[in-house]
């Protein structure tokens, strides 16, 4: 699954956004085809750091939507390199990065 971080920092701040690709099914749904429940698959955290240092946590759960959009601020400065990586229920996995503007 694709992921794509902006963040651009000013006056000491970054500013950053990300949006994960992901379906986020809550194993409520049933499949129109099938008439049978679209097995859960959601993403249950985020973790990003900057330079090596964590500077935002997220706890999701069945109630955000698919390809969820996350934006958040943090104490930084351009050119910190900033690692995302998250974990669904499934136990699957995905990371990015990017470096701050």
């Amino acid at each position: 699954m694709s992921m794509k971080i902006k963040a651009k920092a000013s006056g000491g701040v970054v500013k950053a956004k990300m949006m994960i690709k992901h379906p986020m099914h809550t194993g409520m749904v049933k499949d129109k085809k099938t008439g049978k429940k679209i097995p859960a698959k959601y993403i249950q955290e985020v973790v990003v750091t900057a330079n090596g240092k964590k500077v935002f946590v997220a706890n999701l759960n069945t109630s955000i939507s698919k390809d969820p959009f996350l934006s958040f601020e943090f104490k930084g400065k351009a050119g910190d390199k900033l690692e995302v990586t998250w974990k669904d229920n499934t136990g699957a996995t995905g990371k990015g990065e990017t470096v701050v503007k």
